[in-house]
């Protein structure tokens, strides 16, 4: 899901059939991001910054190395700015389409999902 940081609108959504990690499902919707635009994605796009150069995932510790304070504080910054999207994804779970197991016909769920987020960002223009 792209969501507009400044107005928390969903821009464009994508979905996988059954479980499919999200850098994957990057891969296969083929969005194409203008070069200028800045994403900030959680730990589940690591590798985005090969495909898209200004993009910014938080550095993760290893077993062995523990993150300097800098890269700490660069990833609780990333995070304060990331919560916009966190708070839009529980809106949209409120809907309960995203919390719970869906149980109808496969061939809708993106149907309902894109309607769900357009009256979402219709709530938001009131």
């Amino acid at each position: 899901m792209v969501v507009n940081g400044r107005t928390r609108q969903v821009i464009c959504t994508a979905h996988g059939r059954g479980p499919v990690h999200d850098f994957a499902l990057y891969k296969q919707s083929k969005l194409d991001l203008h070069e200028s635009l800045e994403v900030l994605a959680d730990s589940g796009y690591q590798g985005l910054s090969k495909v898209h150069g200004k993009s910014r995932t938080p550095k993760k510790r290893s077993k062995k190395i523990q993150l300097t304070t800098d890269e700490r504080r660069a990833n609780r910054e990333l995070s304060r700015r990331r919560i916009v999207v966190e708070n839009v994804i529980r809106s949209l779970k409120i809907f309960r389409i995203l919390l719970e197991r869906y149980r109808n016909r496969r061939k809708r769920f993106s149907l309902r999902f894109n309607l769900i987020a357009g009256l979402y960002n219709f709530e938001l223009n009131l």
